[in-house]
């Protein structure tokens, strides 16, 4: 069967209109980048003209086309396509994520998981040391919901580190952890991890 997108229709046609909402309703429920073939795949439109056509809702998203700026992005990260919260934004998601939909995460949680974001990766001992109390149950939550992953082991101890996830960041709308707000002051310094951590040891 010859595909009904040989003439390759723009964003303007009747197809294209069609093509384009359908890749919103997909980009709204993908939880990884989506490729530009499975995309394409997806809606019956070949590779080059699916390109074309996230380019072109891209830039409309962004207020290129003379439409309204706006609070998502779409992007194109890591050969997958998804829809990012806009950076300017970010303190209200974070506000959000942080204090709305983690609120079921209990505020022991939501410290070691402020622990790990900022000062990861780092060991149960050491977040441990930093909050003052067993956090074995905590980590055990922040696992299960995803939050947080086993990110190596200490040389010095053999312990099992931990840091955050794709999905935190993805969460938080964040591309990195550099991108969080300006809190790491208020936690101790890797070298005091160290030293805390040297001190909890028999």
């Amino acid at each position: 069967m010859d595909s009904p997108t040989a003439s390759v229709p723009t964003a303007d046609d009747t197809s294209g209109a069609q093509a384009r909402a359908a890749l919103e309703a997909i980009l709204m429920v993908v939880d990884q980048p989506a490729s530009t073939t499975d995309l394409g795949i997806a809606i019956g439109w070949p590779a080059p003209a699916t390109e074309r056509l996230l380019g072109e809702l891209a830039a409309d998203y962004r207020g290129e086309t003379g439409g309204p700026v706006r609070g998502f992005e779409l992007r194109e990260v890591g050969g997958g396509w998804r829809f990012y919260s806009q950076p300017d934004h970010l303190e209200a998601v974070e506000r959000f994520v942080m204090e709305g939909a983690t609120a079921k995460l209990t505020q022991a949680a939501l410290e070691t998981l402020a622990i790990v974001a900022y000062k990861g990766p780092l060991s149960r001992g050491q977040i441990s040391q930093v909050r003052g109390v067993s956090v074995d149950s905590v980590v055990r939550t922040l696992l299960s919901r995803g939050l947080i992953e086993e990110a190596g082991v200490d040389q010095s101890s053999g312990a099992t580190l931990f840091g955050t996830t794709q999905f935190f960041l993805q969460a938080m709308g964040l591309a990195s952890l550099d991108q969080l707000a300006p809190l790491a002051p208020h936690l101790p310094a890797g070298a005091e991890l160290m030293e805390i951590q040297e001190q909890s040891e028999p």
